[in-house]
């Protein structure tokens, strides 16, 4: 071949490598400019899902349709590239300042789903925790409660109880949209079991109690006054009445599942016998009456030393305390029959 010749293919060649090497170069300009470019900022919050089992073609196309990504196919490239193709996370994700398609990716990839607060007052049952579960999760509320009666389901949870009331930690919890029953309450529980620590164990069993009659126990208090302070003396006088073979008598065991209770105890519900009314039976009802927190937990466990033996409300969320029936009579009169 003539040197005329071998100069042509050779700037031939160099044309051919510097188209290459311009094409190469704009195309990871392109790249990098894709990866580290927010979408721009939005009017309002987007709500992007990625359903369980969706591919990565259809999460990139949505990505584009709700103005998330410009280039679904830079996007398919970079996660597989990341090796990243099978493992974005389903749920609900939620953008409220702008992120790049690498930033997009990391919170799939993460599961940084969107969390939505469900706060359990103390001293709920476990109706009025599966209303407010419904209320907030896609939980139904009676999904919920055949749960917490589930004895094979209760098991694995470690209870010995034929519920889970008094079980369901009242707490403030963060749950993605999607949370199943099951998931929700095997938090509520497992918190319960973190906070009745190994030394709440060990007094409990110094006492003579079962974990399950001082978490029965501590619903009682937490039902029976709206003044902490006060739970303490109120464990103290059934700690009292207990170890003098005294029954309870305490008005919210009396109430405990009736649906159709008006806001009034009268005679015919202290009569009535039931598992749960201590007007009737003789120690603890047969379970919780509600889901108690910490403190009533830690009343139950640690009374106060009294030798009081009754309380009256004073309508003012306190209680007068007695020692003897007498006392507590002229109380009664003074505080209820007078009002």
């Amino acid at each position: 071949m003539n040197r005329p010749k071998l100069k042509t293919l050779g700037i031939v060649l160099a044309v051919i490598l510097l188209t290459g090497c311009g094409v190469l170069s704009l195309l990871i300009y392109q790249v990098r400019h894709f990866l580290t470019t927010p979408f721009p900022a939005q009017a309002k919050t987007i709500i992007f899902n990625i359903d369980p089992g969706q591919n990565l073609g259809s999460i990139a196309a949505n990505l584009e349709r709700e103005g998330l990504i410009t280039h679904p196919a830079l996007f398919k490239l970079y996660a597989r590239y990341k090796k990243a193709a099978t493992g974005l996370r389903a749920g609900e994700y939620e953008f409220s300042d702008p992120a790049t398609p690498a930033q997009l990716l990391d919170q799939f990839l993460a599961g940084r789903v969107k969390l939505y607060r469900l706060t359990i007052p103390e001293g709920l049952n476990m109706e009025e925790v599966s209303r407010l579960v419904q209320d907030i999760h896609s939980c139904d509320e009676t999904a919920f409660l055949s749960l917490c009666h589930d004895p094979e389901f209760i098991r694995t949870l470690a209870v010995d109880s034929h519920s889970l009331e008094g079980y369901l930690y009242p707490d403030t919890y963060f749950f993605p949209k999607k949370t199943t029953c099951r998931q929700i309450i095997q938090k509520m529980v497992a918190t319960f079991h973190r906070v009745y620590t190994p030394e709440w164990k060990a007094r409990t069993k110094d006492m003579g109690f079962s974990v399950h009659g001082i978490v029965t126990l501590a619903s009682i208090i937490e039902k029976e006054t709206g003044d902490a302070s006060e739970r303490p003396l109120i464990s103290s006088v059934f700690h009292n009445r207990l170890g003098k073979n005294m029954r309870l008598e305490s008005d919210p065991t009396v109430i405990y599942g009736d649906k159709e209770f008006d806001g009034r105890i009268r005679r015919r519900h202290l009569q009535r016998i039931t598992p749960y009314n201590t007007y009737q039976i003789q120690g603890l009802p047969q379970g919780p009456i509600a889901n108690p927190g910490s403190l009533s937990l830690a009343a139950a466990l640690y009374p106060e030393k009294s030798e009081y033996l009754f309380f009256v409300s004073k309508n003012d969320t306190t209680h007068f305390f007695s020692k003897t029936f007498a006392e507590h009579n002229k109380a009664v009169i003074k505080y209820q029959l007078n009002n």
